[in-house]
């Protein structure tokens, strides 16, 4: 039974809950403390901390690659293309106005596609690529030259089966749990509770506001509901599709003179991999197993897991001694296409889930838009 104390604090009447403490979320809450500072907003979590992909994820701070944006263009155009580098970009610069780089660890390094041989069969062709992404990213981004051929860098890089090396200028990485935990504390300066394992089971219209039923022992009760769980949503949000996917994770042994610094893709970005200090990061190959990894339990497999060592044994550390020391998992949400899904799913409720496995660079800018939708709707 709760004490009254409890029932005047924890479990009192709402402005807002938001369901799912990840990057969303934690976005979410903060553009709503910044439109109207006397919210009581209540953000819930079913894990002692998030973990679906906001603390597993690469910690790239990154908005794509030429390959990946060459192929979105084709498939979806290039003015939703451009809309969509757009929208990561500027959800970048809102973490870099919100934090010093000193507090989230970020460092630009730049980044790098690695081109394979099959992807192009000519230097021209890559360079037209390129020079035509450049030329569309100028007016949108408003930097000249993002993109530029380094082959020069691969011998240096020792990396191998490389036919071109694709620099980006502004590329950059960052610490997650870092940006996690400052965060929080912003939230928690700004008045924003938050509860930890506790998980959203159901909901319903109560008198105008929304009943919230959850594994504790009782219900709360508020104004409007948030749904943040992206990858996770699928329970919740039947009507929208979201596909979770899991994305695997190794990180090596520290490594000798490593030989380069910055984060890295390859094959359209289903690989990926970074310097962490002297320590390498890689994750992907999911597109070896689609079928296997739209899942939501967070186990590493053996096949994925073999074909990152094999990925990083042939082609990013070839001849390098080192062992892997550790390997996780993280949750991604997809929706129909690479934008997340902001909307009102019923009068008093909303949701913002499928980031795509980007919700670094979406989360800013997607938690201030689903922050003024919902005020609209308070009004």
């Amino acid at each position: 039974m709760s004490s009254y104390w409890e029932l005047e604090s924890f479990y009192s009447p709402q402005d807002i809950i938001i369901a799912g403490g990840g990057f969303a979320g934690l976005w979410s809450a903060y553009y709503l403390k910044k439109i109207n500072p006397h919210l009581k907003i209540l953000i819930i979590e079913k894990n002692t901390f998030p973990t679906g992909a906001s603390t597993r994820n690469a910690g790239f701070a990154c908005f794509g690659t030429v390959t990946e944006l060459m192929s979105d263009a084709k498939i979806s155009g290039t003015e939703k293309m451009l809309d969509l580098v757009t929208y990561r970009h500027k959800g970048l610069k809102k973490i870099n106005k919100a934090f010093s780089p000193e507090e989230i660890n970020y460092k630009q390094h730049g980044g790098y596609e690695l081109i394979t041989g099959r992807q192009y069969t000519s230097t021209r062709q890559v360079e037209d690529d390129i020079n035509w992404l450049n030329h569309s990213l100028q007016q949108t981004v408003g930097h000249k030259n993002i993109f530029r051929l380094a082959d020069k860098k691969i011998r240096q890089f020792n990396f191998q089966n490389t036919a071109h090396l694709i620099e980006n200028k502004l590329e950059a990485q960052l610490h997650p749990g870092l940006l996690m935990q400052v965060l929080i504390r912003r939230l928690q300066v700004m008045g924003v509770t938050m509860m930890t394992g506790t998980e959203l089971k159901s909901f319903e219209e109560s008198n105008g506001d929304l009943s919230i039923q959850t594994n504790a022992p009782l219900h709360f009760t508020t104004s409007q509901l948030l749904i943040c769980t992206n990858g996770l949503a699928g329970e919740l949000l039947p009507d929208n599709k979201i596909v979770p996917a899991r994305g695997q994770v190794l990180v090596t042994s520290p490594i000798k003179d490593l030989s380069f610094k910055g984060t890295f893709h390859y094959d359209e970005g289903f690989y990926y991999f970074r310097n962490i200090g002297n320590r390498v990061l890689l994750g992907g190959a999911r597109n070896k197993a689609f079928a296997e990894e739209q899942t939501t339990d967070l186990l590493i497999t053996e096949a994925v897991q073999q074909e990152l060592e094999r990925f990083l044994r042939d082609i990013v550390l070839p001849g390098q001694t080192y062992t892997i020391e550790h390997r996780w998992c993280g949750i991604m949400g997809m929706g129909k296409d690479k934008f997340p899904v902001i909307k009102e799913i019923q009068p008093n409720c909303f949701c913002l889930v499928g980031l795509g496995g980007m919700g670094v660079a979406l989360a800013p800018l997607a938690g201030e838009q689903v922050a003024e939708m919902m005020t609209k709707a308070r009004s």
